[in-house]
């Protein structure tokens, strides 16, 4: 069930919204070679607890850090390790906050020091995905129109889209109705109305789109070992066209 939230409640998710994104820039700026993810992900975490916050993926269905981590051909659900950094990297961070029981969700990818041409045409192209598909997230629109903008650039500029993992709704559950694939048919799946909040989340790779599981349990990798690339925005649809709440 999709869940239209009150002006007064999208006010405390703008709170909850607003710390991510600061945790994001932060860690935006705390990004270089000989850096350890486990150092962003204690960084994050100490963010987090300063505003009165909790880290939204801290155990959730057991996720043991407070980021995700993915470097290179990891898609999502990188743990942090003790692994530095190097230059030519390309790392997603994705940060999770649970505000007063409202939940805040957004990601980035950068390159570590200089980086390939085709891993900085990545990158741009997933964001340039995330600003496409929320140029479509306008009440009286369909969610198709959202996925298909993302799939059709993506593979546009030579790329493939994620097919095994969306975006999602969020309020006061970190994961709500309605999934929001990356992928479908413009003017098809549900009506998008004013008060719905979509977390929506590109995730972009070099070719294929198939992916696997690490032995961890948690990260998805690509199966080609192709980079891969995640953008997200925390974004209401209103009467007057998209609001990002997670700014960064």
């Amino acid at each position: 069930m999709v869940i239209l939230k009150t002006k007064k409640e999208l006010g405390k998710m703008r709170d909850s919204g607003y710390i991510v994104g600061e945790v994001l820039n932060e860690l935006k700026l705390s990004i270089e070679p000989g850096i350890t993810t486990t150092h962003l992900n204690t960084l994050a975490e100490k963010i987090i607890r300063q505003y009165k916050a909790s880290p939204a993926f801290l155990h959730y269905k057991g996720y043991p850090f407070t980021i995700c981590a993915s470097i290179n051909e990891e898609v999502i659900h990188g743990l942090p390790s003790s692994r530095e950094l190097v230059a030519g990297d390309i790392i997603s961070i994705d940060v999770g906050v649970n505000y007063k029981g409202w939940f805040g969700d957004a990601s980035f990818t950068v390159g570590v020091g200089v980086i390939s041409p085709q891993a900085e045409k990545l990158i741009n192209v997933t964001e340039e995905c995330l600003y496409r598909g929320i140029n479509y997230a306008v009440h009286g629109a369909r969610l198709g129109d959202i996925s298909n903008t993302i799939q059709t650039h993506a593979e546009a500029s030579g790329f493939g889209v994620i097919r095994d993992y969306v975006g999602h709704g969020i309020g006061r559950g970190l994961h709500e109705d309605p999934q929001v694939k990356n992928y479908g048919k413009k003017g098809e799946g549900l009506l998008l109305k004013s008060g719905m909040v979509l977390a929506i989340e590109p995730m972009v790779v070099e070719e294929s789109y198939k992916t696997k599981i690490l032995e961890n349990g948690w990260t998805i990798v690509t199966e080609d070992d192709g980079l891969a690339a995640h953008f997200e925005h925390t974004v209401v649809i209103t009467e007057n066209g998209p609001e990002i709440l997670t700014f960064f």
